[in-house]
């Protein structure tokens, strides 16, 4: 039973590539001479050189085409001499012009098929009986010459376009693997972000009443118990797509807008006044669900750390193809506040930046400046469609 595997390693080696048309060319010569009217009795010497005009061929893949032009022409006019073979003979050029035009490139494929020309010419002239013969010989073998040229120009185009997809196909995996970590690390940020932000004010409760009023602070650390474990439970399904390739996104579904009430429980317990104004929003793309939660939970989280507000506000609404999300605070807002309402957006850190980002990946819009009247406002435009706004929700 023949062991295919076997053969196409074998055949596939580069000793046999190189040596393979050094042994097989010089029978064809060979047998086409002994058959040949034309052909010389076949001899040792003859035999001998006609291995030895082909020998040549083994550097075809090492050489350039200047190196290749006198061996070619001088094993060619070698074996005409020995043998007189017919029409076989031309393929002494052929695999070597093919070898060199599937190695090279274009511009070496046009100065071979220009310098082909005498080069035949020379190798036919010494054995042409006249100038009949002699243009019927160059012709032919010109063209399987050329022919050569164009197979191995070719088959070289298709390998350097196949191996443009391959690398066109490795570099849209590197991307989409940089967006996932990108995602992965958003989400990480504002999980941990939203979730230390809550437990640094419910400690700070938890400490200032904990020998005044000892059941606020007993139910500040419930608080703290209770974001810390919801953090600890989003985090690892987070984290469990960097464990786990396959998976496409968290286990678990992503927090949506119908689950804003629940980021406003920290603040409120810090005694800072939420008012909610979200619309009903079930239509909206899952995509956009996730980061308008997401800019919600950031943009509360900077209220929690850095505004010192009394009160804040979010408004959710429909627009025409649009869902605005909008969370407003009156406190003094952030570090890069210079007491003047301008704001340095590059001293925002990583939440402003992430905010914008994931408004930006959807083709959205996000606004961050201050309120002429004191405060901060955060607004987001996140395009959904065409779909009329449903009934309002006020919470």
């Amino acid at each position: 039973m023949i062991r295919w595997d076997v053969v196409k390693r074998v055949t596939s080696s580069p000793v046999v590539i190189d040596w393979l048309p050094v042994l097989v060319v010089p029978v064809v010569l060979i047998v086409d001479a002994s058959l040949s009217s034309d052909g010389k009795p076949i001899t040792v010497i003859s035999v001998a050189c006609a291995f030895i005009a082909c020998v040549a061929l083994a550097l075809r893949r090492r050489v350039s085409f200047a190196v290749m032009f006198p061996l070619i022409v001088g094993g060619v006019i070698l074996a005409l001499w020995a043998l007189h073979p017919g029409t076989t003979v031309v393929l002494i050029p052929m695999v070597a012009l093919f070898e060199l035009a599937r190695g090279g490139d274009r511009r070496r494929s046009l100065w071979m098929s220009i310098a082909v020309a005498p080069c035949v010419l020379i190798s036919i002239l010494p054995f042409a009986s006249g100038w009949p013969q002699l243009a019927s010989l160059v012709v032919r073998n010109l063209a399987l010459c050329l022919l050569a040229i164009a197979a191995g120009d070719i088959l070289r185009s298709r390998r350097l376009s196949a191996q443009r997809l391959v690398d066109a196909r490795e570099q849209e995996t590197l991307r989409r693997v940089g967006q996932e970590r990108l995602q992965i690390a958003r989400e990480i940020h504002d999980l941990v972000a939203h979730a230390m932000t809550a437990i640094n004010v419910q400690a700070g409760v938890a400490a200032h009443l904990l020998e005044r009023n000892p059941g606020q602070a007993y139910e500040a650390l419930r608080n703290i118990k209770h974001a810390s474990g919801a953090a600890l439970t989003d985090l690892r399904a987070t984290l469990d797509v960097l464990r786990d390739p396959s998976q496409a996104a968290p286990l678990g579904p992503q927090a949506g807008l119908a689950a804003i009430a629940e980021l406003t429980e920290g603040l409120s317990a810090a005694g800072v006044s939420v008012e909610l104004d979200v619309e009903r929003v079930d239509d909206v793309p899952a995509a956009v669900q996730s980061a308008g939660f997401r800019i919600v939970q950031e943009a509360l989280t900077n209220v929690a750390r850095h505004a010192h507000a009394a009160s804040a506000r979010v408004g959710v609404h429909r627009v025409p193809g649009a869902v605005v999300i909008e969370v407003v605070d009156d406190g003094i807002g952030a570090p890069g506040f210079n007491g003047h309402l301008t704001w340095d957006l590059d001293a925002s850190g990583n939440g402003m930046r992430g905010m914008r980002e994931r408004a930006a990946a959807l083709g959205g819009t996000l606004d961050a400046a201050p309120v002429d009247d004191g405060g901060w406002r955060v607004c987001a435009r996140l395009p959904v469609g065409t779909v009329e706004p449903d009934t309002v929700v006020q919470r």
